[in-house]
């Protein structure tokens, strides 16, 4: 597995060095380069297969030294101008190159992706109620996008072993995850596929209604597709999906839409496929994910016994509940969490800093104000911590 990526002079990032854990986080104000780095890590990891996708779709792929064809088709139209003759990318310390001129050995050809990406805009894969085809996205979509929604569109054809029923599916996840996604997101509401307007759509059954996709509250819309790339990744293997073949799973901006207790959810989910041995990388703004770190962290520098660590861990998520989810911490503590800050310095670009410890009494305020997430928190404690004295 890969364990290491370092970035270099690439749109707007200096200089990005990042050490993957089973759980990587990666935080950071807009614009700071997130989803590019991410999405760089994907090209130079799975070049070959998304080479032989854009091919599929007629695409022109030219044998170039600077893949200028190559990297607008893949980050959009006009993002060329992103890679200039200083940028460098090293995995584990080699150089990766985009360049398409070089021989590709038949094996790296009929290799398969390693990378599951599920981005950021992928409410876009499936803005009128039914996943879209890759050729329906234009060149000023990503290709993370453009890719995600294909995948979402061939599952919902023909992985769903011929049931029209998209939530509740307790075949594809755990009995308890779907519970909990139902408690804080669908209340009761039962997702369908309708083909009576000759295309597969999606509606909610829910309160004696039967609605479209577009009168969903904009949690539940956003949460779809995100829901839809779990079942991707979990439950019995499928004929149009090889879920064995991926190896890490990033997923941008899992929080989008979402009330506090469903991204809690969304993090149970997300450690649960830690435990199926995927490496998960997530982009965020939310400072829940940093808090369940930092907990984490505290719990793996306590001397109590491992189970007893598991055991509140399990309290967190599921109070004094017990069951199947209980098996999701079991050997958790010897997972390893890693949280990365993104941010633009004084020469205004874009610089990766390892604040992994989240200490709150570090010196270093980046460590401490967890990257600017904790600031406000802590703000508005020392004002009512000032009044409640006076």
């Amino acid at each position: 597995m890969m364990e290491r990526i370092q970035v270099k002079n690439f749109g707007p990032i200096k200089s990005a060095d990042v050490q993957l854990g089973d759980l990587t986080i990666l935080i950071g104000a807009q614009a700071t380069g997130k989803s590019l780095f991410l999405e760089l890590f994907k090209l130079v990891a799975d070049k070959e297969q998304i080479i032989s996708t854009l091919k599929k779709y007629n695409y022109i792929i030219g044998k170039e030294k600077h893949p200028a064809n190559l990297l607008d088709l893949y980050f959009g139209e006009g993002m060329s101008n992103a890679w200039s003759k200083e940028t460098s990318v090293h995995i584990d310390g080699k150089e990766k190159s985009v360049r398409t001129d070089k021989h590709v050995s038949p094996a790296d050809a009929e290799r398969s992706e390693t990378i599951f990406y599920i981005p950021a805009q992928r409410i876009l894969s499936i803005s009128d109620g039914r996943p879209k085809n890759f050729m329906e996205l234009d060149l000023s979509t990503p290709y993370v996008l453009r890719n995600f929604s294909e995948t979402l569109r061939v599952f919902m054809q023909a992985g769903l072993g011929g049931s029209n029923t998209l939530f509740p599916l307790s075949t594809r996840l755990r009995k308890e995850l779907c519970n909990s996604f139902n408690s804080t997101i669908f209340h009761d509401g039962k997702v369908v596929i309708d083909t009576k307007t000759g295309q597969r759509k999606m509606r909610m059954q829910i309160d004696g209604m039967d609605i479209p996709f577009m009168t969903w509250s904009a949690g539940q819309k956003e949460f779809l597709p995100l829901l839809m790339g779990f079942y991707c990744l979990s439950g019995p293997p499928t004929s149009v999906i090889r879920k064995e073949s991926y190896q890490y799973v990033i997923i941008e901006e899992p929080e989008m839409g979402l009330h506090p207790q469903a991204v809690k959810s969304v993090l149970l989910q997300m450690l649960e496929l830690v435990q199926s041995g995927y490496r998960v990388i997530l982009s965020t703004h939310s400072s829940l994910f940093l808090e369940f770190a930092w907990t984490f962290q505290r719990l793996q520098e306590s001397d109590a016994p491992a189970h007893e660590k598991e055991k509140a861990l399990l309290e967190l998520f599921c109070g004094t509940s017990r069951g199947a989810v209980e098996s999701i911490f079991a050997g958790m503590m010897e997972k390893q969490i890693r949280t990365y800050y993104f941010a633009r310095k004084e020469d205004a670009k874009v610089y990766s800093e390892d604040i992994s410890s989240l200490d709150a009494f570090d010196e270093n305020i980046d460590i401490s104000e967890w990257g600017g997430l904790s600031v406000f928190a802590t703000q508005t404690s020392d004002l009512v911590s000032r009044f409640s004295h006076e």
